[in-house]
């Protein structure tokens, strides 16, 4: 039967149900001479009486019988699924795959998705931690966190944080063998723990500043790590000075298990940011994640 008839069915299911052309036409919104019409073009393809009338009621035949019971539940099945995927228009639902740093999920999005979550049971989030710059549309993420700087042009940016500042540091035991340094040029003097970048491979430049002057210093150590909580981890047990973001080793700084060097060319960077393509159609779910996170701070 061609897609169009599906109409006709739907006609015929309606009269049959209500036992009346008059109450059918009325729930439909069509005449009741083209409903009795629509359904009599349906019988004539089928070749068979679907519908027993009298000047006082309508019932469905047998084979009128056998399309209720068959066909009628699965038209409703469809009906009812279109009117579920028409909810989703509107009501925030589904899973959302977010790929982050460990230290923006640790930081930004987990305390958010704490107030936001429990409001909305139906939304899902999935969160990859993952240092590396990666294609969030080959991978199939609906959108990435990462730092201001690092956002391709091409990706609509909405700020989910404040700006980050990197600091510099060492443990009381390691000052106790060697003087903190005074200028950059004092690191050659010193061990200090490298960092592996896992997207190009290489080792991260410190990038310190002061004022208008930058230097991006390339340091030796006798440790190398791919992570932040590594690195403060070989700092503070001595193996050599850290430079990491400020918020990882703040506590430590307070507590003395941690001293800072070099705080004037301490760097700020912008803050992060949660980016994705700019053709994206955002889902009510994506849009409520998208509000949940903006960054109202100044």
């Amino acid at each position: 039967m061609a897609r169009e008839n599906l109409n006709d069915l739907l006609a015929f299911i309606a009269v049959a149900r209500e036992g009346s052309f008059t109450k059918a036409a009325a729930q439909l919104g069509v005449s009741q001479s083209a409903l009795s019409q629509t359904v009599k073009e349906l019988e004539a393809r089928l070749g068979l009486r679907l519908l027993t009338r009298t000047t006082r009621s309508v019932a469905p035949t047998e084979a009128g019988e056998r399309l209720m019971l068959n066909v009628a539940p699965r038209l409703d099945e469809v009906e009812n699924e279109l009117a579920a995927l028409s909810e989703l228009r509107d009501k925030p639902a589904g899973t959302l795959r977010i790929t982050a740093s460990e230290h923006a999920s640790n930081s930004i999005l987990m305390p958010k998705l704490a107030e936001l979550l429990p409001d909305y049971p139906d939304v899902k989030v999935e969160i990859n931690s993952d240092n590396r710059l990666v294609d969030i549309v080959e991978q199939r993420y609906d959108a990435g966190v990462r730092l201001g700087e690092q956002v391709a042009k091409d990706m609509i940016a909405v700020r989910i944080g404040p700006d980050i500042r990197m600091a510099l540091v060492g443990s009381p035991s390691y000052f106790d063998k060697r003087p903190p340094p005074k200028t950059p040029q004092d690191l050659t003097e010193h061990l200090c723990i490298n960092l592996r970048l896992p997207t190009l491979g290489g080792l991260y430049a410190w990038e310190l500043k002061k004022g208008k002057r930058e230097l991006n210093v390339r340091v030796d150590g006798q440790l190398t790590v791919n992570s932040s909580s590594q690195l403060v981890s070989a700092a503070l047990a001595g193996l050599g000075l850290a430079f990491t973001l400020e918020d990882l080793v703040s506590d430590a700084i307070a507590k003395g298990a941690l001293k800072p060097v070099l705080e004037d060319w301490w760097p700020k960077f912008s803050g992060y940011h949660l980016y994705y393509p700019s053709r994206r159609q955002p889902s009510p779910a994506f849009a409520l994640l998208v509000n949940a996170l903006r960054y109202e701070g100044r």
